[in-house]
């Protein structure tokens, strides 16, 4: 077994790993994205991760910023100037996920449980702001935490958004059988670029998941908002399998406003065996449409959590 904290291959296609540990707990916190690859408790895996020796595919625990999502085409105006993305989600002619998922992150603090990871996001065509990135990844005895914070270090204004990516399991060979509650009250209709066209609430329709039941032959890559929360603030998607085994919680704080629910059948490596349950500060296209767009003035900065409560 590897050290806790220990700085493990850097020679990785995730580049360094670093291990973090609390009795039964193990998470792999990984250079490339500033992401997490893996996290296990209990004696088995709570998310579809991937192996140190491979490539991140699928946006398997990837850190999005400085957006989660789409921006269709890649375009968009703010501070009265016209900006254009690198598309990058070519098939859909999108830009996806952010500007951070693929570059190399800094580790900035380690313990035993928890490390942050850092990142200088300098200004470039499409996105001429600079900002400082940190994500933590903190384990107790409840769980584990993520807290991305940003900084705007630039002189002006800059647009904002964060999400994540993890893809949950509770040990299920499918999510068809999986019992999912999820919080979202009203869900974002989108065109055949993935780009919101209106909204609608979800009563009685079969995005509602407000009580538990299973997922069936549901095909969820599906944005949502006006999330339930609980007394403490926070929104919660419940995973169960229904023969009383395994169950996960992954909580949104109050800054992750909407949530993205994706069953993966488009992509072989995540079909069905895992959900992806994505935070986002934002809706797709926030860049457009201003739907929960942050705006970050020079030298603020803007914090934002979720993570994995266990049962």
């Amino acid at each position: 077994m590897q050290t806790p904290g220990r700085d493990l291959n850097a020679a990785a296609p995730s580049g360094r790993q670093f291990e973090i540990a609390l009795a039964d707990q193990r998470a792999w916190i990984v250079e490339v994205g500033g992401g997490l690859r893996a996290y296990s408790a209990h004696g088995r895996e709570v998310l579809d991760g991937y192996a140190a020796d491979e490539m991140c595919s699928s946006g398997r625990g990837q850190c999005l910023v400085p957006w989660p999502n789409r921006i269709r085409d890649g375009s968009y105006k703010f501070a009265g100037l016209q900006q254009q993305l690198p598309l990058t989600e070519t098939e859909k002619h999108n830009a996806i996920h952010g500007l951070a998922r693929w570059a190399n992150w800094t580790l900035a603090e380690q313990a035993a449980d928890s490390v942050v990871m850092e990142y200088m996001l300098r200004p470039q065509p499409g996105y001429p702001h600079a900002l400082r990135l940190a994500v933590e990844y903190r384990l107790d005895t409840g769980g584990l935490t993520v807290r991305t914070t940003a900084t705007n270090v630039g002189a002006s204004a800059c647009p904002y958004g964060a999400g994540a990516h993890p893809y949950v399991t509770v040990g299920t060979p499918t999510v068809d059988s999986v019992l999912l509650q999820a919080p979202g009250r009203t869900r974002f209709i989108s065109d055949e670029q993935g780009i919101p066209t209106g909204a609608e609430p979800v009563d009685g329709s079969e995005y509602d998941f407000r009580r538990p039941r299973p997922i069936g032959k549901a095909k969820l890559d599906t944005a949502f908002t006006d999330l339930e929360r609980d007394d403490d603030g926070r929104a919660r998607v419940h995973l169960a399998a229904q023969d009383g085994g395994a169950a996960v919680t992954l909580w949104l704080d109050e800054r992750y406003r909407y949530l993205m629910l994706f069953t993966g059948d488009p992509h072989p490596d995540v079909n069905r065996r895992s959900l992806g349950i994505e935070p986002m500060t934002c809706a797709p296209n926030a860049f457009q449409s201003g739907e929960g767009l942050v705006t970050l003035e020079a030298g603020e900065s803007f914090a934002a959590g979720w993570g994995i409560e266990l049962s």
